[in-house]
């Protein structure tokens, strides 16, 4: 008995230490953790406000010899987002940044069409260099086919959007320096049967022809929206014929395209057609924000229409898709697609310039 008493006398001490260790853990841990977390907030906080400008160079072995260090900017998914007063940190980011256009890839206005933090973006940029919007889902038609008090056939955004210099793409628009020639085209024309849609407006022209005299403020807006897709269409025929084996085609779309549709594209198109996405130089997209919330080191986390975790060569940058070379803008804004989701976590707005070279290597 008098060695079991001594014994506990000796451990208890020991039990004590132990507890008061076990303490000390917990209160380090109480501790550090905030501080952690603190950190990691300030450190996305600061990401997610300081615009990154992303330089790419793409070699393309039949550019013209004019057409050397063309430069495009491209922008995409602004989403309304305000980065800094009147766009100030994008302008921070461009600094003395020099380029021969500007492309934008959809979903840059705000909530309910507002335009007016894409048209201080535009305020940045010089007057004087080109400018082409194709739009986004999130933008809506950008032609207006109801009454809206003037006879334009645009919406009110879009009419802002081109007072302000910038032109959006519903036909091919070529550029050229010298003996070459770079075309932006609406990747979606690369599918568009002219003949047949221009035979189904006219159809439609024709019947509201028949009662124009019953026609009401919105059938007159309607059918100003039908005289004006039967010109573009006339223009598009023209225009097609005017592409040259020798011509650099850059494809704009919002969503990018995937593997099997740029399969099916090439395999479809005929060789001797040269207004065809086989002969698109770049693919330019966006769509994805960059997957939105990023671990660092890691990737997206999620993606509505990809998954959880998709590979990185989905959702930004630089791949080469059925060896078309086809570049995804991580984007400036967050899309409320993400649900769940809001802003942008680990995940910098990202400019990008895209420098064209005949050279293999930079």
């Amino acid at each position: 008995m008098g060695n079991r008493r001594r014994n506990q006398y000796i451990f208890a001490p020991e039990g004590r230490r132990r507890r008061e260790g076990g303490h000390g853990f917990r209160n380090a841990v109480l501790i550090f953790l905030p501080l952690a977390v603190a950190l990691l907030l300030v450190s996305n906080y600061i990401l997610s406000n300081r615009v990154r400008l992303e330089k790419v160079n793409l070699t393309i072995l039949n550019l013209p010899e004019d057409l050397e260090q063309y430069s495009i900017l491209h922008l995409s998914d602004l989403h309304g987002a305000e980065l800094g007063e009147r766009q100030k940190a994008i302008g921070n980011a461009l600094g003395t940044t020099r380029f021969s256009c500007v492309v934008m890839t959809g979903d840059m206005l705000g909530e309910n069409k507002d335009p007016e933090p894409l048209l201080d973006l535009v305020a940045l940029l010089p007057a004087e260099t080109p400018k082409y919007y194709i739009p986004g889902d999130e933008d809506g038609d950008w032609l207006d086919s109801r009454a809206h008090g003037s006879l334009s056939v645009y919406s009110s955004w879009a009419e802002k959007l081109m007072a302000a210099g910038v032109r959006i793409l519903d036909r091919p628009v070529s550029e050229t320096r010298g003996k070459g020639t770079i075309w932006f085209v609406p990747e979606e024309l690369y599918t568009l049967d002219t003949e047949r849609m221009a035979e189904v407006y006219r159809d439609q022209l024709a019947e509201m022809n028949r009662r124009a005299t019953s026609l009401d403020a919105d059938d007159a807006a309607r059918r100003r929206v039908l005289e004006y897709e039967l010109e573009r269409l006339g223009d598009l025929a023209e225009i097609r014929e005017q592409f040259g084996a020798q011509h650099i085609q850059i494809a704009l779309t919002h969503t990018p395209l995937e593997p099997e549709y740029v399969r099916d594209m090439i395999t479809w198109g005929g060789k001797e057609d040269t207004f065809s996405l086989r002969y698109a130089g770049l693919i330019l997209a966006g769509h994805y924000n960059g997957g939105q919330w990023r671990i660092p080191l890691i990737g997206p986390v999620y993606v509505p229409e990809l998954g959880w975790f998709p590979e990185d060569e989905k959702v930004s940058g630089m791949h080469a898709v059925e060896g078309i070379p086809q570049y995804i803008s991580p984007g400036l804004g967050s899309d409320p697609h993400y649900e769940n989701m809001p802003g942008r976590v680990f995940n910098a707005p990202t400019v990008t310039l895209i420098t064209l070279t005949r050279k293999a290597s930079q």
